[in-house]
């Protein structure tokens, strides 16, 4: 099965809700649909997002650094040589993490309907069930804990609570949402970055004194900012996620050995695809250290690859947080991953198993 040639298309799909975080606000999901095709007519498909506040991608990024880096390295190859394909992909750009994942995300899909096989079972297998959490976007007190509790009544038994625009209100929004549902769902906070060290260290430790479990805080501080992350993991008895931190295996790494934080989110997209998500969820188990498996705004093609790793991962990432199709107004994707809720179960049926991608738009 070799590689023929690796085409692209736009995918559009409207969020239920605007997407709110300290960081931007989102009111539809735009990404760049990499489709690669073989002799033998097989088709995989990738996706990566244009999330220039965090990757520093952009359509137009990701589309030249695949049409002019990683297309010409491909071509001709191989389908059953992958860890050459993903070393060829790793190596032919720095940085540009979404666009390697995209690529990446198709070869994988390609190689395990080469085998015939569930993209889970080629990565080690897994019970192809697992449970997601749901975001509640940063707004007014009311709208988020009303916001919650729907979750709940919906099913979800994790809500990961956007914060990071103003500490005094952010307290108060934890506190309130956690009084409206205690007992029946665990929260996660993500400031993405939008907190210094003391203000993270000020805020956890007020919600804490106030009774207020969580069940982590995602990236207070600036990604870049690892003594901040070491000040708060050493200050505070709420365990500290590294998001943004976080991007390749040596970071991971520096992290765990600076005990700068307790858990890892493994996202595809910062991570460059699959292949260096293995690689990191590898080193956390040596240290063993839990993980997480995120996602940007994304639909159910790239979160299907999320899942597949996840169930095949389970003994490591033990947490996961794959709302992206929750959170579209329609699953575009006809595939053997189902979304329903906070429930994700995967079908037997090779690869990723995508039949059809509605509202795909063709780009030359």
């Amino acid at each position: 099965m070799k590689i023929t040639d690796i085409k692209f298309a736009m995918l559009r799909v409207p969020l239920k809700t605007p997407f709110k975080t300290a960081l931007r606000t989102v009111e539809k999901v735009e990404d760049v649909i990499v489709i690669v095709e073989t002799d033998t007519g097989h088709v995989g498909y990738g996706e990566a997002p244009a999330t220039a506040v965090i990757t520093g991608d952009t359509h137009g990024s990701i589309i030249e650094a695949i049409k002019t880096m990683i297309k010409p390295k491909l071509i001709g190859e191989e389908i059953e040589d992958l860890n050459r394909i993903t070393h060829l992909i790793q190596g032919s750009i720095v940085k540009n993490y979404s666009a390697k994942a995209a690529v990446e995300i198709a070869i994988y899909d390609l190689f395990a309907q080469r085998y015939n096989t569930p993209l889970y079972k080629i990565l080690g297998g897994g019970e192809p069930t697992i449970s997601t959490d749901i975001t509640i976007s940063v707004d007014y007190i009311d709208k988020m804990v009303k916001d919650s509790i729907d979750a709940v009544n919906q099913g979800f038994e994790t809500l990961k609570i956007k914060v990071g625009k103003d500490i005094g209100v952010d307290i108060e929004r934890v506190k309130a949402i956690y009084a409206a549902v205690e007992g029946k769902a665990l929260l996660r906070l993500d400031a993405n970055q939008g907190w210094t060290a003391k203000e993270a260290v000020y805020a956890l430790t007020k919600l804490e004194d106030a009774g207020v479990r969580l069940e982590l805080v995602e990236q207070p501080v600036k990604g870049y900012d690892l003594e901040g992350m070491k000040y708060i993991t050493e200050r505070v008895h709420t365990p500290v996620m590294a998001d943004e931190s976080t991007f390749g295996p040596k970071e991971v790494i520096d992290l765990i050995k600076m005990r700068a934080a307790d858990i890892i989110n493994i996202k595809l997209m910062k991570t460059g695809g699959i292949s260096n998500a293995i690689r990191i969820a590898d080193i956390a188990e040596t240290f063993d250290v839990q993980c997480m498996i995120g996602c940007m705004l994304e639909t159910s093609i790239s979160v299907a690859a999320a899942a597949h790793l996840a169930v095949a991962k389970s003994h490591v990432i033990t947490k996961v947080d794959l709302d992206g199709p929750s959170l579209c107004a329609f699953d575009p994707v006809v595939g053997n991953v189902k979304f329903n809720g906070a429930e994700i179960s995967i079908e037997n049926t090779p690869g990723l198993g995508i039949k059809e991608i509605k509202g795909l738009e063709m780009l030359r």
